[in-house]
């Protein structure tokens, strides 16, 4: 379950806020036990959900329409990174991220955060696929990543101070929850990564308690939250379970904010049956709901192909039809380094497209045009009212 610790926080006589806000006082902070060697006892209709959310994973990888559509995992990728950042905070379309992503010194804001966001998961993922253990540094790789251009967040650095959720005041005094002492960090960290290499467990219960954990030890100054969903998919990845897709579990979290946070809480208070239960429920809603989006891309790519006048196999059209999921954004220089065309072929192929109505022209002028398969990112909307929807 874990203890508290007794610490003591010395005030600053400048600080704004007030007496409370300048005051030196003792908190307490929780650090959890570790869980290298954990062993949760689960009751049977826990571990039947575990079962039941792995068996709807693989059915996602291994359903022969997302079997034939390799750019349905970009869409998957997507899609996770705005629903976690969104719990975070940070909220913006599809499309607006995926212009970020096809131009990212023009990107602001939001869209630049999400596009990191994108960054970092495709770290978690690059690392879970070289199929060895998961280490400390590859968690904190994954945070250089996410925070890269931050330097208040320390991109790539663990914590050297106390860090809290919620609250009013520059200090922990009304937090919600106070996470371990930095100086308690490093070991727990260690024994988390430990704990991702085992594989004599659930997967999607390794997921469920490795993200739970990580979120209680909060390593880091800033994108915590982030991270800690990444790592669902470096697990998911690396046991197999997903080996090509991870249906985006955060868009269910996202959904049910308060489900979420309660599941956290009762991980922390030694409950660990009952988040493995609320997070497997999660992960196997956005499976089921993944497999329907994946046919539907497939049926909406079939569409454009009778509209553009079925392009021969191997053709500049043929071709960006079949990236257009993973590019649902594009200019003729992006076009053409995806296709491995000439200009000329990349151009003629982009105006058929557009004439056909699979594209359509989103910015201005004639001079580095930018296209986006429009009807993409409805597909888009719909799959997450309907996510939304099932998770309420």
């Amino acid at each position: 379950m874990g203890r508290y610790v007794e610490r003591r926080w010395e005030g600053d006589p400048g600080a704004m806020g007030g007496r409370r806000a300048r005051a030196s006082f003792a908190y307490r902070a929780f650090v959890p036990d570790p869980i290298a060697a954990i062993e949760p006892v689960v009751p049977f209709e826990v571990a039947d959900a575990a079962a039941d959310a792995e068996a709807a994973i693989r059915a996602l990888n291994e359903r022969a329409s997302v079997r034939g559509l390799e750019a349905i995992g970009p869409l998957l990728l997507r899609s996770e990174a705005v629903a976690s950042s969104r719990i975070e905070g940070y909220d913006v379309s599809s499309l607006n991220l995926a212009r970020a992503l096809v131009d990212p010194r023009a990107a602001r804001g939001s869209a630049r955060t999400v596009a990191a966001n994108v960054s970092a998961m495709e770290e978690a993922v690059a690392i879970a696929d070289q199929g060895r253990d998961v280490t400390p540094e590859d968690i904190i790789a994954i945070h250089a990543t996410l925070m890269a251009g931050d330097e208040r967040a320390r991109p790539g650095r663990v914590r050297e101070e106390q860090n809290w959720i919620g609250g009013r005041l520059g200090n922990p005094s009304d937090a919600a929850f106070v996470p371990p002492p930095e100086d308690l960090v490093g070991p727990l960290l260690d024994d988390l990564a430990v704990f991702m290499a085992r594989d004599d467990m659930p997967a999607v219960a390794q997921a469920a308690i490795a993200h739970a954990q990580f979120e209680t030890v909060h390593p880091f100054i800033d994108g915590n939250g982030r991270v800690g969903r990444a790592l669902v998919h470096v697990v998911l990845r690396r046991r197999g379970a997903a080996s090509r897709f991870v249906p985006p579990v955060s868009m269910v979290l996202a959904a049910r904010p308060a489900a979420y946070v309660d599941g956290l809480t009762a991980f922390r208070e030694g409950r660990v049956a009952e988040w493995v239960g609320s997070f497997s429920g999660a992960a196997a809603a956005a499976a089921s709901v993944s497999i329907e989006l994946a046919d539907q891309v497939a049926a909406l790519q079939a569409e454009w192909s009778e509209r553009a006048g079925r392009p021969r196999s191997g053709s500049a059209a043929a071709r960006l039809i079949a990236l257009l999921p993973a590019l649902p954004v594009l200019s003729a220089p992006t076009a053409r380094g995806a296709i491995g065309v000439s200009q000329q072929q990349t151009l003629a192929a982009l105006k058929s497209l557009a004439d056909a109505g699979v594209l359509r022209q989103i910015s201005t002028g004639t001079y580095d045009r930018q296209y986006a398969a429009t009807e993409l990112f409805d597909l888009l909307t719909a799959y997450e009212e309907r996510v939304v929807g099932r998770s309420r």
